[in-house]
C-alpha cells in the first residue's frame, strides 16, 4: 500500500495481520486505518490500535440498523421454514450436507 493509503476493514478481523498493521501505522507506511472488526473481539483494552492517533475504531455494529436487522430476521425465518419443509434454503452455505441426506 502507498503511504497515503487509508486501510478500512469492516469484513472479518481474521483477514488482517494486526501486528503488521500496527507496525505499518506506527512507521507511517500507511496513513491511517478505520476498523470495525478485530482479530479477537471484543478488542483488548490494551491493544495498541486504541492508542494510535491515525486509527479510528468502532465496535462491530455496522449492521445495527432497524431495517438491516429486520431484513436479517426475515431471511432467517425464510431459511428456517424452507429447511423444515425439506427445501433448500436460499442462504445455505454448506451445500455438501445435502448430499449426505440423499438430496
Amino acid at each position: 500500500m502507498k503511504k497515503s493509503a487509508i486501510f478500512i476493514n469492516g469484513s472479518r478481523g481474521e483477514v488482517v495481520d494486526e501486528q503488521a498493521l500496527i507496525s505499518s501505522l506506527k512507521n507511517k507506511e500507511i496513513l491511517a486505518a478505520g476498523l470495525d472488526v478485530y482479530e479477537k473481539e471484543p478488542i483488548s483494552k490494551d491493544s495498541p490500535l486504541l492508542s494510535l492517533d491515525n486509527v479510528v475504531t468502532l465496535p462491530h455494529v455496522g449492521s445495527a440498523t432497524r431495517d438491516t436487522r429486520y431484513q436479517m430476521a426475515k431471511l432467517a425465518v425464510k431459511n428456517l421454514i424452507m429447511g423444515l419443509n425439506g427445501e433448500v434454503p436460499p442462504s445455505l452455505i454448506n451445500r455438501e450436507v445435502l448430499t449426505h441426506q440423499g438430496k
